[in-house]
Parts: structure tokens; sequence; C-alpha cells
């Protein structure tokens, strides 16, 4: 009885409640009370539970009822509990054992979780690991004021690596290109996008060659050496594969052979060196290395740019907690050019702003993916 009465969660009050009203009755013979003394301390301990008062002691007792609440009668280990306690062969001490084992589990599972503490981060590795942190870093303070929490970047080696880590609950907040996001949403059957840059919903691919190649036309690509981003780039990938097979070119027969980069910043350089003679990438990462000077462009030029596309966005873990969902939306939504600050976090971002997204503008990149085997 002590510990029922030293227990003062609120979820470990209204359990504590519940139990003495099992024993609302029951352990008389040890007392030497009646069962209106027991009911009547019952009611006393119940109010004082949800009050925190003081409760007159000539309380009137409750109406005696013949079972437990359903409720209780429910919890599992229920029927080994209350047995032990109205059995009065059993060993007093053992008796008390059992029902402070019970009671330790179910006040347990009865405290609410803790709030989560920290927003895990993580994107697919587009670009070099040293330009993603570039990228990220005064995002993550600006998140971190904005959602009042610790925001950790957690980088990976490869595109699934990104998925699997949201599948797995191991991040909570990742920024995917279409085809990622796509295979995101089928691992988990929840992933939520909720944000993409303006320019996101207007995207397009570069098909760029070596000058020294001898390439004028898209039809001159056959027989050369092509690179690609990742296996999993919609724009270093899927969506230049898909434009170029419309155009009459099947990378898989028409290429010499076909290697893949690993990223876009990765895919230029292999262009400008003459590991490849031709490669595709994302015009937002060929217009910033040209833009600060990392493409020489005596060695390399843009041969064809895409029709616009879906593609990038960022996406929330389909379970994190929507008071922290709608803070992170709002959060990046009121990033304005007009302030200075935020001025410096979109343009790291390569945005002139960020508006909301939905998945269904992601059904066309999933159809193209499973026609080309990409996405199964």
């Amino acid at each position: 009885m002590i510990l029922l009465r030293r227990l003062t969660s609120q979820s470990s009050r209204s359990l504590a409640v519940t139990l003495e009203y099992a024993r609302c009755g029951g352990g008389r013979a040890e007392r030497g009370g009646s069962p209106e003394d027991d009911c009547r301390s019952f009611a006393r301990f119940a109010l004082r539970s949800r009050t925190g008062g003081a409760v007159p002691a000539h309380l009137p007792a409750p109406k005696m009822r013949s079972a437990p609440p359903a409720p209780l009668r429910r919890w599992p280990g229920f029927a080994l509990l209350y047995n032990s306690l109205e059995d009065k062969t059993m060993p007093r001490v053992l008796s008390r054992t059992l029902a402070a084992t019970f009671l330790a589990v179910l006040v347990g599972s009865a405290v609410p979780a803790q709030a989560q503490q920290v927003l895990r981060v993580s994107a697919i590795p587009d670009e070099s690991p040293t330009e993603l942190l570039r990228k990220f870093s005064p995002l993550g303070r600006y998140l971190e004021r904005e959602l009042g929490m610790k925001v950790d970047w957690t980088p990976v080696n490869d595109y699934p690596a990104v998925v699997e880590a949201l599948a797995a609950k191991k991040i909570d907040l990742a920024w995917f290109g279409g085809v990622t996001f796509v295979q995101a949403r089928m691992r988990t059957g929840n992933a939520i996008p909720i944000v993409q840059r303006e320019e996101d919903a207007r995207f397009t691919s570069k098909i760029i060659v070596s000058t020294a190649a001898g390439i004028n036309g898209l039809a001159d690509l056959k027989g050369k050496n092509f690179a690609f981003g990742s296996p999993s780039s919609t724009s270093g990938h899927l969506m230049p594969r898909h434009y170029l097979k419309q155009n009459g070119i099947d990378a898989a027969k028409d290429f010499k052979r076909i290697a893949f980069s690993g990223a876009h910043d990765a895919t230029a350089a292999w262009v400008e060196s003459g590991r490849v003679e031709a490669g595709a990438l994302n015009a937002s990462v060929w217009d910033k290395l040209v833009e600060q000077n990392k493409v020489d462009l005596s060695k390399v030029k843009v041969l064809y740019t895409t029709p616009p596309y879906f593609d990038y966005n960022w996406t929330v873990r389909g379970d994190l907690d929507p008071a922290i969902v709608r803070r992170l939306t709002h959060a990046f939504l009121k990033l304005d050019r007009a302030n200075p600050e935020h001025r410096e976090i979109l343009e790291l971002q390569r945005a002139s702003r960020f508006i909301a997204t939905s998945a269904e503008n992601y059904h066309s990149i999933e159809a193209v993916g499973r026609e080309a085997g990409i996405i199964k």
C-alpha cells in the first residue's frame, strides 16, 4: 500500500488507483478491517491521487463492485497479480513480491516516452562529403534555433544508405532525389515529402561532353564511353537516360561502356580528365561548377539539356512527431532572401525559396523508374 501511495506521476497514479480498487475488499484478514473500510480507503486514495489535496476521513464508501474494472482485467498478467493478492494460502511475502513486480512492469509501460531532443538529418551523397557538410551547416544551425532542439548531421556513403536509414528510423529528415524518395516511400509506406526548392518543380539535367571527342550531336554519343552519377540518381541517371532514349540513344546498347561516378561533380571531373567522353549530371551542380570556375570550359561543353521534371525534396519519416513536422515545414517555408542569414542558406542550397510538395508530384518519376527497371 505504501508503494502505491508513493507513485506521483499522472499515469502512475491512475494505475495505482486501479490496482487499489482491485484490492478493495481484499486482505481483510490481515488488517482486521471491513469491506467498507477498505473501499473508503480506496476512495480517499483515488480522490487524493486525482486532486493532490487532502480528503476527509469520513468520506462515504463507494458502491462495491463484484469484479475489477474491465480495462484492468485486460492488462497482461492481471490474472496472476489479482489472484496472488486474493490467495490467502500464498505466503504473504510472495504475494507482495508478485504484486510489486507486476506493478513495476505496468508502471514502466505507462510512463510517457520522453520528447524527442535531437533531429537526425542526412542527404543523398550527390556531391562530395565536404561540400554536403558545407551546404548543410548554416541550415542546421538555423533549424536548431527554429525547432529548439539539437540537429545532427549524419553522412552516408551511397544513395541506398539514406533510404535504409530513414526506414530503420536512424534519421528523421532526409534530402532525397525523386528516385530515392519513391524508394523510401515504398520501403516505409509512410515517408512524407514536406518541401522542395522552387527549382525542383522544373528540374533539368545536362549531357556534357569532352571538347576533344568530336561530339556535336546526340547521335555522336553512340560508341562512346559514358558516365552517369549514382545508379539511384534521378538527375544523374534515370531522367537523362530516359530522355536520351526518347531521342534514339539506348544507353544499354549504344554506348561502348557505361560507368557510374557516384556524384555529379565527379562526373564533370571524369569528362574533363578524359576518363569518359561524355556524361550526365544535374543542371544545378553544373551551373555551380561553372560559377565557381571548377570546370575547364575549354575541355568540357554542354551538348543537351533535358525537359523539366520534379526532383529533390526534404522528406521526414512518417511517424515523426506531427508538431515537429509542422515547425520544420514552417521553418523551411519562411526562408526569405531579403533576410541576409536566410539568403546565405538559400544560396548554399541553390534555392530561390522552398515550397510545399507532395508525394503525387513524384508519380511520373516512379513510372519512368519502373519502366527502366531502376524502381521495382
